[in-house]
């Protein structure tokens, strides 16, 4: 068996014939589909960037000592993570990356058990299957079997529907996890964008109890900062975890970019620019929002995070044609599991002006 055929088929492809419907249309496409930011890079971080840009030598796995200084400061100033040293700190080179190979990178094999939630981003499924693990879906992770249970993920905020696991919600999960001894990955990239919602990393002393065993939470700078394009994240947590981690990655080589390196310490260290950023997106969230109501959708969730989850109460496919008829393209909700076969996700990551194009002809 070829490493290709343990992975499902790409989704995406699927979208096309509605992508070239919504491209026809005379107003052009509205391409509320992905997730990719389209706002500027913030100046400051370019800037950061092109002054380290004559950086000859390799990078390291590590990273940069500033480079730790400032995970661990962003860490403790915004996730209110208490005690944290370099050892609990990794860049990795962007989020996806780390969520499709941790699992193998963790040593997880046939006999181990991946789960995740029920709606969730594909990519979680896929780390399962290129480590050659069993995988499963949750609504409650306290009552999955625990045996040979190896790796728990969390999403909160989630992606595609935008809901927020509460304070209490996080630390029975957690209290479960360390009880029987699985690893929870928490993916929290969305956690600087909540609405309706104040989102709480699992490194919170609330929520861990000041311990980060068995605990790694997952960040990224591609949607605060947009700086997808970077592919710049970290992870942080438990310190034996990661530095396993560390020593496998170190024989992968796989390091970010030195420039790209200073770029995350400057963009780490403003928050300015994550507050322009975030009213950017609260302003086309409202406007959205309204014009979906107001066409007729029932909209769940969504308290955070840069989705709407949206549904007209008929196949997510026929939603998709339907918007596709207007010039505007969404994600089906069964990309992310069978529980989202009625729902869409229509992303906020559009200039204003598409944004506004989108609007018109929802109220049309």
């Amino acid at each position: 068996m070829s490493v290709s055929d343990l992975l499902p088929v790409f989704p995406w492809d699927k979208l096309e014939p509605y992508k070239k419907t919504a491209a026809a249309h005379p107003e052009g496409i509205v391409d509320l589909s992905v997730g990719t930011p389209v706002d500027p890079v913030p100046e400051l971080v370019q800037k950061a960037l092109v002054a380290a840009s004559d950086s000859p030598g390799y990078p390291t796995v590590w990273g940069t000592p500033d480079l730790r200084d400032a995970l661990v400061d962003w860490c403790e100033r915004r996730l209110g993570a208490r005690g944290l040293t370099h050892r609990n700190v990794l860049p990795v080179v962007g989020s996806k990356e780390f969520v499709a190979w941790a699992p193998t990178q963790l040593g997880l094999g046939p006999g181990d058990r991946v789960a995740y939630p029920r709606l969730a981003y594909p990519t979680y499924e896929v780390g399962a299957r290129l480590a050659r693990a069993a995988y499963e879906v949750y609504d409650d992770p306290t009552r999955l079997d625990p045996a040979g249970l190896k790796v728990l993920w969390l999403n909160s905020p989630s992606n595609p529907t935008g809901q927020v696991l509460s304070k209490e919600e996080l630390t029975r999960v957690v209290a479960w996890a360390r009880e029987h001894g699985v690893l929870v990955l928490s993916d929290e990239c969305y956690l600087e964008l909540g609405w309706e919602a104040d989102p709480v990393s699992v490194l919170h002393p609330d929520v861990c109890g000041g311990s980060h065993e068995g605990l790694v939470a997952v960040h990224s700078l591609s949607k605060r900062s947009n700086l997808a394009g970077y592919r710049s994240a970290f992870v942080a947590g438990d310190a034996e975890v990661l530095g396993e981690l560390l020593q496998i990655r170190k024989h992968g080589g796989m390091m970010i970019p030195t420039p790209v390196q200073a770029a995350t310490v400057a963009a780490l260290g403003d928050e300015a620019h994550v507050d322009v950023q975030r009213e950017r997106y609260a302003a086309r969230r409202t406007a959205l929002r309204a014009a979906l109501l107001g066409h007729g959708f029932r909209i769940e969730h969504s308290e955070a995070s840069l989705y709407l989850w949206a549904s007209r109460d008929e196949s997510c496919w026929d939603t998709v044609a339907h918007l596709a008829a207007l010039g505007i393209l969404v994600a089906p909700g069964d990309f992310y599991g069978v529980a989202g076969e009625r729902h869409v996700r229509v992303g906020l990551t559009a200039t204003d002006e598409r944004v506004e194009a989108a609007v018109r002809r929802l109220n049309a």
